[in-house]
């Protein structure tokens, strides 16, 4: 009997599944994101930003797994389209602050909107909380191999101040 679990244990392997998943996930999204023009990585990082508060370029190339120089191909991106803002960072004026803009918060609730209608699809087999243990069996695994966006706190006067100059 032992011998059995073993090759059920070795059968069963993650990743292709979830890979197989990703990919047909990733075309359905494509699709429905497609109106508004964002991508997976627009997504994610807006995500992070609304999530976790406004992070430095550094950090947020850190948390996206993402090449530094390709993390400011994507904020200019996200910046052109008024999704973010970037400012200096009062404490080191080499560094920049992203901060997620009132307009980047309304797109990343409408394509949050869509892409809910390809989850419902694509995981109609599952029941809602068989749903809830895969999301939070997947955030428990991201999140164990993504730093944190780590932006030192600012005097609240100086947030205040940033928000009305917008």
């Amino acid at each position: 009997m032992a011998q059995s679990k073993t090759r059920v244990a070795t059968d069963q392997r993650l990743l292709p599944l979830i890979e197989h998943l990703a990919r047909v996930g990733r075309r359905a999204a494509e699709i429905t994101l497609e109106p508004g023009g964002l991508r997976p990585r627009h997504l994610i990082a807006l995500k992070l930003l609304s999530e976790r508060g406004p992070a430095s370029q550094q950090a947020l190339a850190d948390s996206l797994s993402l090449d530094p120089g390709n993390v400011v191909g994507l904020l200019n991106e996200l910046e052109e389209r008024r999704l973010i803002t970037r400012r200096r960072d009062s404490a080191d004026r080499r560094r920049h602050i992203v901060e997620l803009s009132p307009r980047g918060e309304k797109e990343l609730c409408r394509a949050f909107v869509r892409l809910q209608r390809v989850d419902d699809e694509l995981l109609s087999a599952l029941s809602v909380r068989e749903r809830a243990t895969i999301y939070d069996l997947l955030v428990r695994a991201v999140g164990a191999n993504s730093p944190p966006c780590d932006v030192p706190q600012e005097p609240a006067g100086l947030l205040a101040e940033a928000r009305r100059k917008r």
